[in-house]
């Protein structure tokens, strides 16, 4: 191996997903030089191997089935969905799996792209080791931030490596339809991928361990979503864990708790993640490898005032958006920090992410879609809120009887009785996810219900909702 000579960044970024590179680009707004590390593709998980594969795979199917419930439209869509265009709609999306356009972005606000994997070798000092051996050190003025993401976490079952299992990132870019699919998991990735596997054709088997799916989200959220699996074709099995998993002869054959036996061409394993902090260095700082790193409000490390954690990797929200709003207030903050601005980190302020402890948003692209912002009922209680839960059955909105018949949905907004804002909201059904964000506006505004009364939704569309919620409220 040879080394170059190090060179001196007033930032150095490890990982070019939408975090890392939303970084870059505040840094950079601030005049501060910028160096960006990357081991695999400029654009990371997001654009290759999680939201834009997995949406441009579902598309197809909530169109689908949002035509076959229109009068005049269901008559007209026939037959199965044709998986090869799909795929290749897909592929699209992922460019190819290539990252030329993202890097050229990069290069365009002036970032320096440094290929290979980057290492923390010390306080401010990053060395890179590139795909032909050669080794670069990088040294940060002001600071490292680490922004590497999260991966897939695997159960210890014995032999699973031999069994080749499929994780989020197989699931999102297969190039064919497996005849039949085991799902391990009840969650987002778990529900989302069944929703697509099963639309394009295959058998699938979901084994969930807890009660039900979605477990995060108001508990009639999985529930609606559930039904609707099932009444598609597949096989929702809760309170089901899997306690061995084999490969024969090319098919996979699983054994659940309760003795049954399941084959599959593939296994899906969406029961968790892990940060992508094992193989980074950060013993060299102090600081435990594989961790979850514990950052203040303006995403900086606990005990280092040069280190940033941005993204999966601090596991407050693992999430793209939530992971690129982290990324705007981190590097404002360190922006701020390198030219002697008054920070300004007090909660809603600019260099503090409050909304990830107040206003997360997310929306399951299911069909029916689950969108939620907030805390639910649950959470809002446990938190020690004086709450009331309000219940509302979408299908008695005009317009989600206009949008598709036999509209089938629910929405909650848990109210704060002390100060009459809305702690939370759910939304279930179809095309719901295009409604969260007004949800996200009342609960990270507080938006007292008074002046929720004078925001008039337009009739007739399925946000009418906001009314009818409003009543309910005022009614009961």
């Amino acid at each position: 191996m040879t080394e170059t000579d190090s060179i001196a960044y007033d930032v150095v970024v490890l990982g070019a997903g939408p975090v890392g590179e939303n970084v870059a680009d505040r840094t950079r707004a601030a005049g501060l030089s910028t160096a960006v590390v990357e081991s695999e593709l400029v654009g990371g998980e997001c654009s290759y191997w999680a939201c834009m594969p997995s949406k441009a795979l579902l598309r197809p199917v909530i169109a689908r089935a949002d035509a076959r419930r229109v009068p005049g439209l269901r008559q007209s869509v026939h037959g199965p969905l044709d998986a090869p265009a799909v795929l290749a709609h897909r592929d699209y999306y992922t460019s190819h799996w290539k990252d030329d356009g993202q890097a050229r972005w990069l290069d365009g606000i002036g970032a320096d792209l440094h290929r290979g994997h980057g290492r923390l070798t010390g306080p401010r000092t990053v060395t890179v080791t590139g795909p032909d051996g050669t080794r670069r050190v990088l040294t940060a003025r002001h600071a490292v931030a680490v922004c590497t993401g999260s991966r897939a976490a695997l159960p210890g079952l014995p032999g699973i490596d031999e069994v080749r299992p499929w994780t989020s990132r197989e699931a999102t870019s297969a190039p064919a339809v497996p005849g039949r699919l085991v799902v391990v998991g009840g969650g987002v990735v778990a529900t989302e991928m069944a929703t697509v596997w099963q639309a394009l054709g295959s058998k699938v088997t979901m084994l969930v361990r807890g009660k039900g799916l979605l477990a995060r989200m108001e508990p009639f959220a999985g529930e609606l979503v559930a039904e609707a699996l099932s009444e598609a074709g597949a096989d929702v099995r809760t309170g089901t864990s899997v306690e061995s998993v084999t490969r024969e002869n090319g098919t996979v054959v699983v054994v659940t708790d309760a003795g049954d036996r399941i084959e599959a061409d593939e296994i899906l394993f969406a029961t968790g993640r892990a940060p992508r902090t094992d193989d980074i260095g950060l013993e060299t700082v102090g600081l435990e490898p594989g961790s979850w790193l514990d950052v203040d409000d303006s995403l900086r490390v606990t005990g280092h005032d040069w280190l940033y954690a941005v993204g999966d990797v601090n596991q407050r929200a693992l999430l793209t958006h939530q992971g690129k709003y982290q990324a705007r207030i981190a590097g404002a903050a360190i922006a701020a920090r390198a030219t002697g601005e008054t920070l300004l980190a007090e909660a809603w302020g600019a260099h503090a992410a409050t909304a990830d402890h107040a206003a997360v948003p997310q929306v399951v692209f299911t069909d029916p879609e689950a969108a939620a912002v907030g805390l639910s009922l649950a959470e809002a209680e446990q938190a020690g809120h004086r709450v009331r839960a309000v219940d509302v059955d979408l299908s008695s909105v005009a317009g989600a009887g206009l949008y598709a018949d036999g509209y089938k949905g629910r929405a909650r907004m848990v109210v704060d009785l002390e100060d009459e804002i809305l702690r939370g909201v759910t939304l279930v059904g179809p095309g719901v996810g295009e409604l969260i964000h007004s949800a996200t506006v009342a609960v990270a505004g507080q938006v007292p219900i008074s002046r929720l009364w004078h925001a008039v939704p337009s009739y007739p569309t399925i946000s009418e909702v906001w009314l009818r919620l409003l009543e309910a409220y005022r009614d009961n």
